[in-house]
């Protein structure tokens, strides 16, 4: 896939590395900008369990001994 990119860009070495450099830049910006956005609300990461089954008192963890 990544040969076929490189010989349908045009230039020389240079301009093709320049061009590539610029669509890795732009993927990542729509990534950040767009998709991560997008997804963050779907993804679970707010669903943590962390206690251990350990009791909590006055918002600290308990000490068993």
């Amino acid at each position: 896939m990544y040969v076929w990119i490189w010989r349908h860009l045009p230039g020389n070495a240079w301009a093709k590395a320049l061009v590539s450099l610029l669509l890795v830049l732009g993927g990542v910006y729509v990534l950040f900008q767009y998709v991560f956005p997008w997804a963050e609300p779907l993804l679970p990461f707010n669903d943590v369990t962390v206690d251990n089954g350990m009791p909590v008192s006055n918002g600290m963890v308990a000490v068993v001994r």
